[in-house]
């Protein structure tokens, strides 16, 4: 007991990033019962530490206090923060936990969850300053002096009467002016704002791309909805990013390194399962060349550097690929460009490598230079078919609306394989006179 108060004072001294890290090292038991410590003492300290945490472990913490309990602690931060928490607990609590929250003036945790997830409406907070076109700079001021829990005043939004969006107004320039100028003299007309239903994936892009410390959030008829702040798009990035790798090994963004391991096992044995199908695929491409692998041996040794180098090649060029398009930096209207210039780094890698591969096999099968020279064109054939198919494969299944971080690691891998394969052991074929 005595340790108790000691834990207290300790944890309120923390970060809440720096709780949520402590939550995240510590076993399940010990992370409830820490957490529990702490909401007990400092409920808004506690809810910021989970939002922080991330909605899905955040929410494995409140699912277990009373639904009156969890509307109360969703109340201590801002609705932006708590509507995944309150989204990621089980229907049936969270529906309850919903009906027992206070309206929110503009909004709050169940108007945000009415869009749909990973976008503006879902992102922003409701809870946004914005000023009337008809007012002066001074009192717009007052106005601003006497606001509570504004979420940021860098920018201060212009409304007409029926709340669309006419400007924007930064700080400093407010406050540089007479207090009797008029809003609509010094406001900026050009306003970047996205839709409630915009991805947040491109709202981090709008952010990132002009700088901006905050965005508005409009609805379909231009009226002020809310605002997405940068941490907010840190955040996005961040789970995008970590979200786009972890596809690319066929892996869910949810499994991490102290994830149960059969929940781990749940998650990644499906791609790998699908993986074994392309594998003999692979295999059933070599069956058809079984005559001349038993002719030469030699053959079986080296095939698999092929397939190797291909897949390695399809994986820098699909790393490339992807992430250009999770920036925007690569879509149809400049895909000839981006395909020209992964084909040649690709045939470029070929015979670099395959000459490097050649001289190898010439010196491990004492002179055959035929069989290296094989393998050098099987490479440059393989690394080429990789190149074009890193750039193309990941495009096609984005105007399928297919995320291709997701699905191009499957079908690329096939085809590096393949053609490996089929390359190396067809010219080996074709030239097998010179090879015995």
């Amino acid at each position: 007991m005595g340790a108790t108060p000691n834990l207290i004072n300790l944890l309120q001294k923390q970060h809440p990033a720096d709780l949520a890290q402590v939550f995240s090292e510590l076993p399940e038991k010990e992370r409830h019962a820490t957490f529990n410590v702490l909401v007990d003492k400092n409920g808004r300290l506690a809810m910021e530490a989970l939002s922080e945490l991330g909605p899905e472990k955040g929410a494995e913490l409140l699912a277990l206090r009373p639904a009156e309990e969890i509307a109360r602690l969703a109340q201590e931060i801002p609705s932006d923060d708590a509507a995944p928490l309150i989204g990621h607990l089980p229907k049936e609590l969270a529906d309850v936990v919903l009906d027992l929250i206070k309206p929110k003036p503009g909004g709050g945790v169940p108007e945000l969850l009415e869009y749909e997830e990973q976008t503006a409406g879902r992102l922003m907070n409701p809870n946004v300053f914005a000023l009337g076109e008809d007012l002066t700079a001074g009192e717009a001021i007052t106005a601003l002096q006497g606001a509570r829990d504004v979420e940021m005043v860098f920018y201060l939004y212009v409304v007409d009467d029926r709340r669309h969006l006419v400007g924007v107004i930064s700080l400093r320039r407010l406050l540089l002016v007479p207090p009797d100028t008029p809003l609509k003299r010094i406001m900026t007309t050009d306003v970047y704002s996205v839709r409630v239903d915009t991805d947040q994936e491109e709202v981090a892009r709008q952010v990132a791309s002009y700088n901006l410390l905050a965005i508005p959030v409009v609805d379909s008829e231009n009226k002020l909805a809310g605002v997405v702040t940068v941490d907010d798009v840190i955040d996005v990035i961040k789970d995008e990013a970590t979200e786009d790798v972890y596809r690319l090994a066929g892996v869910s963004k949810d499994d991490g390194i102290l994830t149960p391991p059969g929940e781990s096992l749940r998650r990644r044995l499906p791609w790998l399962l699908v993986n074994l199908v392309t594998a003999f695929m692979a295999a059933s491409v070599v069956g058809l060349f079984t005559a001349t692998i038993e002719r030469v041996v030699a053959l079986a040794i080296f095939m698999p550097v092929v397939a190797g180098m291909g897949g390695n090649a399809a994986t820098q060029t699909l790393a490339v690929v992807v992430r250009g398009i999770a920036l925007g930096q690569v879509t149809w209207s400049n895909a000839r460009q981006a395909l020209v210039k992964e084909g040649l780094v690709g045939l470029g890698n070929g015979f670099a490598n395959g000459l490097v591969g050649a001289i190898a096999v010439a010196i491990v099968t004492g002179g055959n230079w035929a069989l290296g020279l094989i393998l050098m064109a099987a490479m440059v054939i393989n690394m080429f078919v990789a190149a074009t198919a890193g750039t193309l494969i990941p495009l096609g299944l984005r105007a399928l609306k297919v995320d291709p971080a997701l699905a191009s690691s499957v079908f690329i891998t096939t085809l590096t394989d393949v053609f490996g394969f089929l390359s190396f052991l067809g010219l080996a074929t074709v030239f097998i006179r010179y090879l015995q």
